[in-house]
């Protein structure tokens, strides 16, 4: 998978900006950071609770 350069990282953001506008971009930023957030302490949640109950099952 190649990288995205600084180049690539501005058109996408140009893109975006002509696309939705300078008023929901900040609204679309916010949306994914709490979605991304959301994901991450999901992922914790259940790696934890897998965890948790692998220690159970050792102490059988």
């Amino acid at each position: 998978m190649p990288n995205i350069g600084i180049p690539g990282l501005i058109l996408i953001l140009v893109i975006a900006l002509i696309v939705f506008g300078p008023k929901k971009l900040p609204e679309i930023g916010r949306a994914m950071g709490q979605t991304l957030r959301e994901f991450k302490n999901s992922t914790r949640d259940l790696t934890k609770d897998d965890d948790e109950e692998e220690k159970s099952k050792g102490n059988n």
